[in-house]
């Protein structure tokens, strides 16, 4: 059983800067085989697909897996038997429909906890943040001081963000783009059997706007589209721990509260740090360690001056740890709560914080902060 003393020394002011894990990945079928990265709306300059930096040449890096996406992917081990003792388990439910606050994309800044009854509790949560008291926040919602959060969309006062503590990118480098291309034919000529008419079947066959086609009914090409990459440079995921940060966290000038505090969140971070999420990321994309580059993988608490020290933490041993700080910073109060309709309505319009304005006689629109993902 680990005490809640064993990584005291990664509180202290001289102790590591972050611990870090670099490891190469591959797909499984091999290191030449196609991935598919992650996709991306356009906007700003950017023609959506796949983000791949330079467009062209080819030396460029592609981003497989987002910091935010590998944050969403990791956070909901906290609801799983083995893990949820060391958190609050906080569910909105919605008719029929449940939501952990573990599963929420704005975590404790999200709209299904701004509507609901814990609306208060976490305003006033975030205002004690923002005062320089992180206990309130630890206590409903402690994820969101590992993962991150901005409260963007919150009421004046409550505009807290918290950076993330734990930060995890999965890139592949040097990659060729390929395109694919696929053909739908019906099973049978509905224009022959009278559906509809021929003229309406050779004006719907390859407008994919068509409801003929969007239902099935004619013959449907989808030439050109993303076809995955080859990652001639391999795939890596960098992760981050950041200790400093970490070691911004307080409850006011208490030092042993603060003390707790590091501790528990310092619990939840190594848990979840060496965890190791399933490869599965997505059609087209199951990564595995590439074992032909395992002695360039690495796990290292990193020093202010730059030194790289082995790090020794096992994931049972972190658990351990995490139970021992949670036990002694006392778990929030787990809590089931509604999802309040008129609430949202009211939110939906600004909750009365978005001030309208005329300008030329005509109204300005307010323009919300974006708050990017998870």
């Amino acid at each position: 059983m680990s005490d809640k003393t064993t990584f005291d020394r990664y509180l202290n002011d001289d102790g590591p800067a972050a611990l870090v894990i670099r490891e190469w990945l591959m797909p499984v079928e091999g290191t030449d085989a196609v991935v598919f990265p992650a996709t991306f709306a356009a906007g700003d300059g950017f023609p959506g697909g796949y983000n791949i930096d330079p467009r062209e040449g080819d030396t460029n890096v592609c981003l497989i897996d987002s910091v935010g996406s590998q944050g969403n992917r990791i956070e909901p081990l906290f609801k799983e038997e083995k893990y949820k003792h060391l958190v609050p388990q906080i569910v909105v439910t919605a008719g029929e429909k449940e939501v952990n606050l573990l599963e929420a994309g704005h975590r404790a800044g999200d709209a299904i906890i701004r509507c609901s009854s814990l609306k208060e509790t976490i305003d006033e949560a975030f205002r004690a943040s923002l005062n320089g008291n992180a206990e309130p926040l630890a206590k409903i919602a402690p994820t969101s001081l590992v993962f991150g959060v901005w409260n963007s969309r919150g009421e004046k006062g409550t505009q807290e963000k918290r950076p993330r503590l734990i930060a995890s990118t999965i890139r592949a480098f040097n990659v060729r783009k390929l395109t694919r291309s696929a053909q739908y034919n019906p099973p049978l000529d509905y224009a022959a059997l009278d559906v509809f008419s021929e003229e309406e079947k050779a004006k719907a066959e390859g407008d994919s706007k068509s409801p003929l086609a969007k239902r099935g009914f004619v013959h449907h090409p989808a030439p050109g589209t993303h076809g995955g990459v080859i990652a001639t440079g391999g795939i890596k995921r960098d992760a981050t721990l950041g200790l400093a940060a970490l070691r911004l966290l307080f409850v006011d000038k208490d030092e042993e509260k603060t003390l707790a505090l590091r501790r528990y969140i310092l619990g939840l971070a190594m848990t979840a740090f060496t965890y190791k999420p399933g490869g599965y990321l997505r059609q087209g994309c199951l990564l595995v360690l590439n074992p032909d580059k395992a002695k360039e993988n690495e796990f290292v608490e990193v020093y202010p001056n730059g030194d790289r020290k082995p790090a020794t933490i096992k994931h049972d041993g972190a658990i351990s740890y995490a139970t021992a700080t949670a036990t002694a910073f006392g778990v929030g109060e787990s809590k089931r709560v509604a999802f309040d309709k008129d609430r949202a309505k009211k939110d939906v319009t600004g909750d009365g914080n978005a001030k309208k304005s005329k300008k030329k006689g005509k109204k300005a629109e307010t323009k919300s902060n974006a708050m990017g993902d998870k």
